[in-house]
């Protein structure tokens, strides 16, 4: 072969291999793999989704039957997994959800086909609950590579063949760890990095624990501390990764090959609320919690994080905050703004420089009106230029937030709250979105409703 002819047919293949590789990427691009999305920093980066409700409210695709959980669907490969669990007979849970003895049940990791919602398989174990709010399991399932991995509220670990729900290897904290079982459960959604799944265990020196993904063999084991419900995260700071682990008495960064603790910043936070996900902007790292307000800390790739302000709270009542207290929802950290969901349901902007109130909206979770509700939430995922806010009425919600306040485009009602709290229904459960389409579920049924634009 002529070189010039040689050249140009290798040419072509790499455009070709480009474009393969491109198209590849796109099959999946769509996909909500695990907690907070394929990025996990909760970004809807799909495209063709629409900008406001038609008036009939929008198509749901299907709906199946589930039982009960607190645990957001994960969606990926052409599939929905989501765990749910279903009482022992002649078991019910308590009218008081502070009430902690032992139920009877079962949990199960449920796989439906997300085309039509059929359930494909399903995987179900005997689970006695002794934990508060006993409604179900808490953590969002991660798929990747053809497996599931995902975790219960009483510390059950299975990764699973997703083709096929056969159980490849499995993991009890309370048992393989001494883990004691927090008040409300195991909460924290796993991550996956690279072959590392790691895990928010307990016990004596393995607070995280990171398993190799194909066999369940433990990699490393980190720190002893109570854990908290905070999922673990990797950031990335002047070049260096580093695994943020924030417990009950302190925010941690870790080095995620090894565990190895790089650097920690006490902040003991009452209850062991460690909750809502750290989010970082630069080399700002924001954390919030429910009674101690929010902390703000540097991070550096050399050296220990260092604290740029602390919330100046005197309790988690609307009168007694000033920063953002919250208690579940995860805040969107902007350039200089922060938005988030504080403690009685107040939607709050505050200033990234020193926490200070810039507006407070109790729309989007509730009304404008009296009483406002202790814990009123709303999860709320970035599109574009506007958010999905997704409230515990079961109500989702296109809006714009801006320094200059809270602008609702459009609203549906997608689906019945079915928990109880504080004497009001309400519904706890974080969305997935993908396919053009939102997933969400209560205690009852899991549904997929359709946001393509018209």
């Amino acid at each position: 072969m002529h070189p010039s002819i040689q050249r140009f047919a290798c040419l072509v293949g790499l455009c070709l291999l480009a474009v393969l590789a491109l198209s590849s990427g796109a099959l999946h691009a769509d996909d909500w793999p695990q907690w907070l999305g394929p990025r996990r920093d909760g970004v809807w980066r799909e495209k063709g989704i629409l900008k406001s409700f038609p008036a009939e409210g929008p198509r749901v695709r299907w709906r199946t039957p589930l039982g009960g959980g607190y645990a957001g669907p994960a969606v990926a490969e052409g599939k929905v997994v989501v765990t749910d669990r279903t009482l022992g007979t002649g078991e019910r849970n308590p009218d008081n959800p502070f009430a902690q003895k032992p139920i009877k049940g079962t949990e199960r990791i449920l796989c439906l086909d997300e085309a039509s919602g059929k359930i494909l398989w399903k995987h179900e174990y005997p689970c006695r609950y002794e934990i508060q709010y006993p409604v179900g399991p808490r953590t969002t399932p991660v798929i990747a590579g053809g497996k599931v991995f995902a975790l219960g509220a009483m510390g059950d670990l299975f990764c699973l063949e997703l083709a096929s729900g056969k159980v490849l290897w499995a993991k009890n904290f309370p048992k393989d760890y001494e883990a004691p079982v927090q008040v409300w459960g195991f909460a924290s959604s796993p991550l996956l990095d690279g072959n590392k799944l790691i895990c928010l265990v307990g016990g004596r020196g393995s607070a995280v624990v990171a398993f190799d993904k194909d066999t369940g063999k433990e990699l490393w084991r980190s720190m002893t501390a109570p854990i908290g419900y905070c999922p673990p995260m990797i950031y990335e700071v002047g070049g260096k990764r580093q695994l943020i682990i924030w417990d009950a008495d302190a925010i941690n960064g870790l080095d995620p090959e090894t565990g190895k603790r790089l650097w920690s910043q006490r902040f003991l936070v009452k209850a062991a609320l460690s909750i809502p996900t750290p989010r970082l902007e630069g080399d700002r790292l924001f954390i919030t919690s429910f009674y101690n307000g929010s902390i703000m800390l540097k991070l550096d790739a050399e050296k220990p994080a260092t604290v740029l302000w602390k919330g100046k709270g005197r309790g988690e009542r609307p009168d007694q905050t000033s920063d953002l207290h919250a208690i579940m929802c995860t805040p969107v950290f902007k350039g200089e703004y922060i938005y988030g969901v504080c403690s009685y349901g107040e939607l709050r902007c505050i200033k990234a420089a020193d926490g200070e109130r810039v507006w407070m909206s109790l729309k989007a979770t509730g009304s404008q009106t009296e009483p406002i509700e202790r814990w009123a939430n709303a999860f709320i995922v970035a599109h574009e230029d506007r958010y999905f806010l997704f409230n515990e009425k079961g109500d989702l919600i296109i809006a714009k937030l801006s320094p200059k306040g809270y602008d609702e485009v459009s609203r549906a009602h997608l689906i019945e709250p079915t928990g109880m709290v504080q004497g009001r229904k309400m519904l706890w459960s974080h969305p997935a979105f993908a396919n053009k389409c939102v997933y969400v579920r209560n205690d009852k049924e899991i549904i997929c409703v359709s946001l393509e634009e018209k």
